[in-house]
């Protein structure tokens, strides 16, 4: 039941990579006089643009969008609890300026973070344990650390795979703090009257918009945006050259994968993640599949739902 208090409405575009989330939440918003609020681990990062699939100003066809290149690539760590931070008062002021709030994207934890009353955060950094898993992770592999967070957090393991490594690093952590994370995040509260949707792909058209999407990446400038970002100064082993597409493009650049090898790699790993996304968002409640459509088409049916609540 939502809070009693909070009962403004929340429109929510959700959803696995190359699904069109982005036109739709900018057609929604047109229709409403609004503004989208991103949420997306990889967008808050300046300068990681074509690899993130960063909507471009056209796209965002004069739309506000907020969270988006908030953090310095160079930040040692960007957690949910500093994208709540951030992007809760947003909302709250969209709210207070009558305008409906359009979350829109990927990551999981982080819508969660802005309608439900969570406990994200609340283990609290522990910097000592984030580097010695770091340090393990470096030496034995992803998967050897993603083994120890199994054997002492089996349920937060099951909802990560072990290349997520800075989420899997985040569970050790607040374990060597004295809690769980799958424990700290049982409380689903609503805190606003949200509705969720995501566009119902056959799985098959669409790992074909990730293949064309990764060809069009890497065809159109992503190891030279990589090779950039490098020359900055942004070291392979940090949180932002953690994500899809930089983390093999920097296999690439080191020679242990030809261009054609590196493409087929991030499309495997694109594919993975987005099965991992679509297994999370078919959890949430008040979700709303759509039939694919025009644009216009899905934005007139969510803003009819809109209208009857």
């Amino acid at each position: 039941m939502v809070q009693e208090n909070s009962l403004d409405k929340i429109i929510i575009i959700c959803g696995p990579t190359a699904s069109g989330k982005t036109a739709l939440a900018v057609e929604c918003a047109k229709l409403l006089n609004s503004e989208v609020i991103s949420a997306d681990s990889m967008y808050i990062y300046k300068g990681l643009d074509i690899g993130t699939a960063k909507p471009t100003d056209e796209e965002k066809d004069g739309i506000v969008h907020h969270l988006i290149d908030v953090a310095n690539p160079s930040e040692h760590s960007f957690t949910v609890s500093d994208y709540k931070r951030i992007a809760e008062p947003i909302l709250l002021d969209m709210l207070s300026r009558g305008k409906t709030p359009i979350v829109c994207g990927g990551t999981g934890f982080y819508i969660n973070s802005l309608i439900y009353d969570l406990s994200y955060g609340k283990g609290g950094e522990n910097l000592v344990a984030r580097e010695k898993y770091k340090a393990l992770a470096s030496q034995f592999g992803n998967e050897h650390v993603y083994k120890i967070l199994a054997d002492k957090d089996p349920d937060s393991a099951e909802r990560l795979h072990y290349n997520d490594i800075k989420r899997v690093i985040r569970a050790l952590e607040i374990y060597e703090n004295g809690f769980k994370k799958s424990e700290l995040n049982d409380q689903m509260t609503p805190k606003h009257d949200y509705n969720a949707y995501f566009i119902d792909w056959d799985r098959e058209v669409l790992y074909k918009r990730i293949n064309e999407r990764v060809d069009f990446m890497v065809d159109n400038g992503l190891i030279d945006e990589v090779k950039s970002l490098l020359n900055s100064g942004i070291k392979a082993d940090q949180q932002c050259m953690q994500g899809i597409g930089y983390k093999e493009t920097i296999e690439y650049l080191n020679g242990n994968l030809t261009i054609d090898e590196l493409k087929e790699l991030i499309k495997l790993n694109t594919r993975h993640y987005a099965k991992r996304q679509l297994t999370f968002f078919r959890r949430m409640p008040n979700l709303t599949p759509l039939p694919p459509d025009t644009i216009h088409n899905l934005a007139k049916r969510i803003i009819r739902d809109y209208d009857r609540r």
